[in-house]
């Protein structure tokens, strides 16, 4: 080792009482080994024992044994630095007197160190092997400007430390005595920071601090933030091991009452089932107030003996509530082609409908928190409301589960019963979601339009909380007693008449309207779906019954009169029953061929029959086109002109609009009467009788306006009526014709009846988009804005014209071709 320079210095020396100013000695600045401590401060008079494994650190202790055991301990900054410099180390540190070194391991000693003096590193002249530096006595300063405040302060520090020490447990008394014992600020300042737990940086402020006052105030005051620190933890510790304890003695309690329970013989323990019960409620992860509320009912029924009534109504409702899908969800898997193709494979048509399906799929693919949306399906029965929901819920990835309100009257089938009451159970709506297993499925409302209300309260008021996306988030059903979350459920309701569901709820969904099917529709339904289902559903083969388009036709015109299918499908069923006992009597070879020669064989004698229509030019008589649930009719109104006096008759169970239709007819007709060569004192001098076939069949509506004019032009003036033209259209007194709805089946109809023009408002252009294309390719449609119009069109021939009126090709005019053919587009 390199020889230590030595420095003459003037320095005040550390006295034993405190006293205003230090007499003065020369002492030496020298050179000697340093050792970085790693997060440790060592204080003056204070010993330290500490392990050492760095191999420097090893060295310069090695050097300090063999010369004078004085080595210079001082913090390092960066704890994570292996090989300090002067930049890393601290610049105030002790110097040390190694007392006792101990080889614990290989590598490492374990070191006593008693610290002797403040120093101060001047320079570090040396990195290798060892640290080794020119130090210097850096002493503090002993003046005390007022010696009450540092009484003050001594006392202060030592009341703190004294509560300091009752906090911490286990704390040697030896070290509250030293304390009491002393009165020397410096002394309590270097011993107290030395023994309590503080962060070595702040040790180290403290240990650079020259003024012993403001070291006293530091000290002051990190006592009492740590006192504060550890009465805070002390309580927290008290209350967990209160709560501790509290557990084993109930854990302690219910082993005893187990092995009592099977000493007597009684098998599985009661207490078994409430700690099942316990740890199914807390694995839910409800919301506190849920989870509060199941807990108290467990603790009541806890307290509560095995055979009573009450604690059976308990088992019920926790069995209840935890068999629901609490906070289990599936994840909708929303491809829009592959929904597409599922729609068209189990639907045929709706295009309408489809394409709203796949707009509201596609938006929550996009915005997948969105609430709301709530669908309601309004159409005749069986044209596949409640498959299409099926279809959504399949190509959604979703649960389906249907739920029908026909017939329910009671609030309570819909929220529930309180649990108090005998045989008490859930509302229909917590059922559903019970029954799908999943907090996000798709629940169909079957048949909304038929919830009723008494005395008992009103269903559909009920329903406006759960259909409401502001509200259903928190349902609260009455059994449960606690909210449950619906806002994730897709609801869809169908519904048969529109005007049948409430307000306050129609408000709340949004409506798909499904017309009913057309003939050409059926058809093909019955070729794609039906037939195919119903030979698989009768164990036949595909090559054992064979059903002609003619035979179908036959079926949907003469043994069905329906919206939808189902009468069809029941049809078909027959006939696959009566092949299948042909099939077994004559063997498994036999092959069966329906055709309208054999039908009646299968299905009886045609119960329903086209209406007799007048197929010539007649005076009086027009064609007029209806729409009915079942889809389009056609009806001839008939007219006759009597001589009388002026009486007018009107038939057919005719409704007040269809009435007051007629009699506008009339007054249009008394005010263009000298234009078409009529009397105009017919209203005088004639009886008029206005007949609307099948009289026991109610009518009602404006849209035959325009036909019954045409009907009694014809009768007044004595000119035939075209026999291949149809019309619909509303009239007024001026003769304008005014749009009309249906127009879709009423067409159909006029093409069923191989009708070769149709009359429509002009207004109603834009809903021939929605007309199958077959019938557009068969018909000619002359829009009308007037009476005019129509008469032109209608009539043989135009009043006071001899000759027949040729009919004015229209832009939107096909030229007519034969029914039936052309490449249908029908629905299902």
């Amino acid at each position: 080792m390199d020889e230590k320079k030595k420095v003459r210095r003037k320095v005040t020396p550390r006295p034993k009482e405190p006293q205003t100013e230090a007499p003065a000695e020369l002492v030496l600045a020298e050179e000697m080994p340093v050792l970085a401590l790693r997060g440790l401060v060592l204080f003056p008079n204070m010993i330290l024992h500490f392990d050492v494994g760095r191999e420097k650190s090893v060295l310069a202790l090695n050097e300090a044994i063999s010369s004078n055991r004085k080595i210079f301990l001082v913090a390092q900054r960066d704890l994570t630095a292996d090989d300090p410099g002067q930049a890393e180390l601290y610049q105030v540190g002790v110097v040390a007197e190694a007392r006792q070194i101990i080889r614990i391991q290989a590598e490492t000693l374990r070191v006593l160190v008693e610290g002797k003096y403040r120093a101060r590193l001047l320079t570090v002249t040396k990195t290798e092997p060892f640290l080794s530096g020119i130090v210097e006595d850096y002493p503090t300063k002993l003046r005390i400007a007022s010696r009450p405040h540092s009484g003050a302060l001594v006392r202060a520090a030592k009341d703190l430390f004294s509560r300091y020490c009752d906090l911490i447990p286990k704390m040697p008394r030896e070290l509250v005595l030293g304390v009491m014992d002393s009165e020397d600020p410096l002394y309590l300042s270097e011993y107290i920071a030395s023994n309590i737990q503080l962060d070595y940086e702040e040790k180290q402020r403290i240990l650079e601090e020259t003024s012993v006052m403001k070291r006293m105030e530091r000290i002051v005051r990190l006592l009492e933030e740590e006192n504060e620190i550890l009465s805070l933890e002390q309580n927290i510790q008290e209350r967990v091991r209160e709560q501790v304890d509290k557990n084993q003695r109930e854990y302690y309690l219910r082993e005893q009452m187990k092995i009592i329970s099977e000493e007597l013989g009684e098998g599985e323990s009661p207490y078994e089932e409430l700690d099942l019960y316990r740890e199914k409620i807390l694995a839910l992860h409800l919301p506190a107030e849920s989870e509060g509320k199941l807990l108290k009912e467990l603790d009541k029924l806890m307290k509560m003996p095995g055979s009573s009534q009450e604690g059976s109504v308990i088992r019920t409702y926790l069995d209840t509530v935890l068999d629901l899908p609490w906070n289990i969800y599936t994840r909708d898997k929303i491809d829009i082609p592959r929904a597409r193709r599922l729609l068209d494979q189990e639907h045929y048509g709706l295009a309408k409908v489809k394409e709203r399906v796949l707009e509201s799929l596609a938006v929550r693919k996009l915005a997948p928190e969105i609430k709301g949306q709530i669908l309601c399906l309004v159409g005749p029965p069986g044209v596949g409301k409640t498959s299409i929901a099926r279809s959504i819920a399949s190509s959604m990835g979703r649960k389906y589960v249907r739920m029908s309100l026909g017939g329910v009257r009671d609030e309570s089938d819909i929220r529930g019963h309180r649990k108090t009451y005998v045989a008490s159970m859930p509302g229909r709506i917590i059922g559903a979601i019970r029954q799908a297993g999943s907090s996000n499925p798709l629940l169909l409302l079957d048949e909304i339009d038929k919830l009723g209300h008494d005395f008992r309260g009103d269903p559909s008021s009920a329903l406006l909380e759960v259909l409401d996306a502001e509200q259903n988030h928190s349902f609260r059903d009455h059994f449960l007693e606690i909210p449950y979350d619906l806002s994730q459920v897709f609801f869809i309701a169908t519904a048969n008449d529109r005007g049948a569901i409430p307000a306050p709820l129609l408000d709340r969904m949004e409506i798909i309207e499904l017309s009913s099917y057309t003939r050409e529709e059926k058809l093909q339904i019955a070729k794609r779906h039906l037939v195919q289902k119903q030979i698989k559903r009768h164990g036949l083969a595909k090559k054992q019954l064979k059903i002609s388009d003619k035979a179908l036709r036959e079926i949907i015109d003469y043994y069905t009169r329906e919206a939808g299918v189902r009468t069809l499908e029941r049809n078909i069923a027959s006939i696959c029953r009566k092949a299948a006992m042909e099939v077994v009597s004559k063997g498994e070879e036999a092959r069966i061929a329906v055709t309208p020669e054999n039908l009646e064989g299968y299905l009886g004698p045609k119960k329903y029959r086209d209406d007799e229509m007048v197929r010539g030019d007649q005076v009086g008589v027009a064609n007029g086109l209806a729409w009915t649930a079942v889809g389009g009719e056609m009806l001839q109104v008939e007219a006759a002109v009597m001589e009388g006096a002026g009486k007018d008759q009107f038939t057919g169970s005719l409704g007040d609009v269809m009435k007051e239709s007629v009699a506008a007819a009339i007054t249009y007709i008394r005010t263009v009467a000298r234009q078409y060569g009529i009397s105009e004192s017919f209203y005088k001098d004639r009886d008029i009788h206005i007949h609307f076939p099948e009289g026991a069949v109610p009518k009602d509506g404006p849209s035959a306006g325009i036909t019954t004019c045409t009907a009694l032009v014809s009768a007044l003036s004595g000119i035939p009526v075209r026999h291949d033209v149809a019309m619909t259209g509303e009239i007024t007194l001026r003769g304008r014709v005014l749009p009309i709805g249906g127009l879709k089946e009423k067409t159909m109809a006029a093409y069923k009846y191989g009708m070769k023009q149709v009359i429509i408002p002009a207004a109603n252009l834009p809903d021939l988009a929605e007309v199958d294309p077959v019938v557009k390719e068969a018909i000619r449609f002359v829009p009308a804005e007037t009476m005019e119009t129509v008469l032109r069109t209608a009539l043989l021939r135009y009043p006071q014209e001899t000759h027949p009126v040729p009919v004015q090709e229209m832009d939107l005019a096909i030229p007519p071709v034969e029914s039936g053919k052309g490449q249908p587009v029908l629905r299902q």
